[in-house]
């Protein structure tokens, strides 16, 4: 038994024993509500330090304690400590009606009736109402039990204001409570904010720590998403190795399904380079073969290369894959990128290069042009073909011939516009 697994195991025994009838501990109605707050905090920081099984011992607290808050005799709360237990107690997750009715049997005052205020405006989401006042009392109460509690509340309200001044009070948060579920709070949402407001270096800087310390919290899907969107977003700001070293405390299957995820995500914005990137970091990762990952590396891969000089290549890497190692939306990726490179391999329509009729006069601009980018058929850049064919026109109509050229030209941009339509539909799909 690990060190962190006997201390999660005594603290449960404790918390059980003393709230258990014929055990031999002090009755549920004599132990002091800070008492059994500590229970609570360290149920909720073993679960986002990756102790999962601790979830439904937090629900078991948080309904114990609130008991306990409303059965208490209000001289329970002349000490201090039990008043911080409830106000910390509600901005964990408790009941919001307890503090009303705690704050209804007040009547010696134990309680500051600004805190009180301002977690009763946060909790009806009415917060942006104080968001001054939040911010001076988070402030006063820095220092005390509340603090990192008040100072994440504070940043909540205000990140919709102020993003930077919101960032100080959840620094100062996780920074008070190392750790802690508080800290894995403020560091997600501090990413989250950053992002938001393309604070790059400083999301960036949020993720490095998180990856760190919190990458087995049950909200760490959270995280993957909203790197995922830092990276897609702002590939050109972020170098390949502060993904690679963000991503290398993660373990390996962690680690490839974030680097595809990536993939694909930069394969639907057209953000090429980041797409191989990402799905050679994963096909790099060392396996035991048991997934589909390889699979998936290799698809992300080509699906990325169809639109460049390794066209064919591609189309055989993603259609030689199985449907079943793909899904839905990857099977419409997969479609999408099939048709764009049977477009981009294709060899251009015998109509389109005989537009141009052996008497009509050419200006010496488009021979030129032609004899400079024309060597066969398979490398016509389109701008000289769409070019060669609207002075074919042209030329024709002067000749009489405006009709039949037009036709052609008309029928040649039709089907074409046809086919990117088509294409469209497949990629929003």
């Amino acid at each position: 038994m690990t060190r962190g697994t006997l201390r999660y195991t005594l603290a449960l025994s404790v918390a059980l024993g003393a709230l258990a009838p014929g055990c031999g501990y002090a009755d549920d109605k004599d132990l002091a509500p800070y008492k059994m707050l500590r229970s609570l905090q360290f149920v909720q920081d073993s679960v986002v330090l990756g102790d999962h099984s601790a979830g439904e011992m937090q629900r078991f607290m948080l309904s114990t304690i609130d008991e306990r808050f409303r059965s208490a005799d209000k001289s329970v709360f002349e000490d201090a400590r039990n008043v911080d237990a409830a106000l910390i107690y509600t901005m964990s997750g408790g009941n919001p009606a307890t503090l009303e009715f705690l704050m209804s049997k007040d009547v010696d005052g134990n309680f500051d009736n600004r805190v009180a205020d301002v977690l009763r405006k946060y909790l009806s989401g009415k917060g942006l109402l104080v968001v001054k006042t939040m911010a001076n009392t988070a402030k006063e109460y820095r220092d005390k039990k509340i603090g990192p509690y008040l100072s994440l509340v504070a940043a909540n309200v205000m990140s919709a204001k102020d993003p930077k001044a919101a960032l100080k009070l959840y620094d100062w948060a996780r920074l008070t409570s190392p750790g802690t579920i508080v800290e894995e709070a403020a560091l997600r949402r501090s990413m989250s904010l950053a992002t938001e407001a393309k604070m790059v270096p400083a999301s960036l800087f949020y993720s490095q720590i998180y990856a760190r310390r919190f990458l087995h919290s049950p909200y760490a899907s959270q995280f993957a998403d909203l790197f995922v969107q830092l990276v897609v977003d702002h590939n050109t700001e972020i170098k390949p190795e502060d993904i690679v070293d963000t991503l290398g405390f993660m373990d390996g299957p962690r680690q490839r399904e974030v680097y595809l995820r990536i993939a694909r995500s930069a394969t639907i914005a057209g953000k090429n380079d980041l797409a191989r990137m990402a799905s050679t970091q994963a096909a790099a990762v060392p396996s035991d073969g048991s997934d589909s990952f390889g699979q998936l590396a290799t698809f992300y891969k080509g699906v990325s290369n169809v639109s460049t000089d390794k066209a064919n290549d591609a189309l055989r890497d993603i259609s030689q894959i199985p449907d079943g190692e793909l899904n839905q939306k990857d099977r419409a990726l997969r479609d999408a990128a099939r048709a764009v490179a049977d477009e981009v391999t294709r060899l251009p329509d015998a109509q389109s290069l005989t537009q141009v009729s052996t008497d009509t006069p050419v200006s010496e601009e488009v021979q030129h042009d032609g004899a400079a980018g024309v060597e066969t058929p398979g490398t016509t850049p389109a701008a000289a073909v769409v070019e060669q064919g609207a002075t074919a026109q042209a030329a024709s109509t002067r000749k009489g011939e405006g009709q039949d050229a037009d036709s052609s030209f008309n029928t040649f941009v039709k089907t074409n516009q046809s086919k990117l339509d088509a294409l469209d539909g497949l990629l929003k799909q």
